[in-house]
């Protein structure tokens, strides 16, 4: 029996100790679970320190020391700074010494403040203000077809844009009753949001379905190796 044909084997019994939990919890799928967080935790873990640690801080605090290993400290000069992140990385570790977990505060304050504080602006202008602007530079009417089916498909796409926008921002204004026209647009902009929503939800759906289809894949796999 070589290496891969153990390898199928493997692979196709967790498979199997998974989809057990379809009939129950067992010890089977607690086994391949546990299995499975456990093997997952300790590869992300060997990956974040020699993708993330060593050429990050190691490498840039000692850099004849990994120069044979990351090409970019060839020739470079320490950079002392990296002392500030070392602290506050090794005062994060105090969490494991229940006795003085409380100074792991300090550098979770400055991780979750430092994080907060430069994804404020990235995502203000990727998730606000692009989309803002898309929708304000989008004309009503289109202006570049190829032939008057195109000009129509586009200047419909870009009226139901422009009003399923409004619809739902009507539907997030509470300082007038919902009642009349304004009601009707703010009953709109619900079937605007479900539809996103629901599409949303169809995407991750089918995201996770082309997971069981390849497992599914595999399980034919094992199958087929039988003949």
């Amino acid at each position: 029996m070589d290496w891969s044909t153990v390898q199928l084997w493997v692979g196709a019994l967790l498979t199997l100790m998974i989809f057990s939990f379809l009939y129950k919890d067992n010890p089977f799928y607690k086994f391949a679970e546990h299995l499975f967080v456990g093997v997952s935790a300790a590869y992300w873990m060997v990956q974040g320190f020699w993708q993330q640690i060593v050429p990050n801080l190691l490498a840039k605090l000692a850099p004849g020391s990994f120069e044979n290993i990351i090409e970019a400290a060839r020739g470079q000069q320490p950079e002392l700074v990296y002392i500030i992140p070392l602290i506050l990385g090794l005062i994060l570790l105090t969490r494991l010494i229940p006795s003085i977990a409380w100074f792991s505060r300090w550098s979770m304050a400055f991780i979750i403040g430092y994080t907060a504080g430069s994804n404020l602006p990235r995502y203000l202008v990727s998730d606000f203000i692009k989309q803002v602007e898309k929708t304000l530079a989008l004309p009503l009417v289109a202006t570049h077809a190829d032939n008057w089916l195109q000009w129509i498909m586009y200047s419909v796409s870009n009226l139901v844009v422009f009003g399923g926008v409004i619809c739902g921002l009507v539907y997030f204004y509470f300082s007038k009753e919902h009642t009349g026209a304004f009601g009707r647009a703010s009953r709109a902009g619900i079937w605007v949001l479900m539809v996103a929503f629901g599409a949303s939800f169809g995407y991750t759906v089918m995201a996770r379905i082309s997971l069981l289809i390849g497992r599914l894949e595999f399980l034919g796999s094992w199958i087929r190796s039988f003949t």
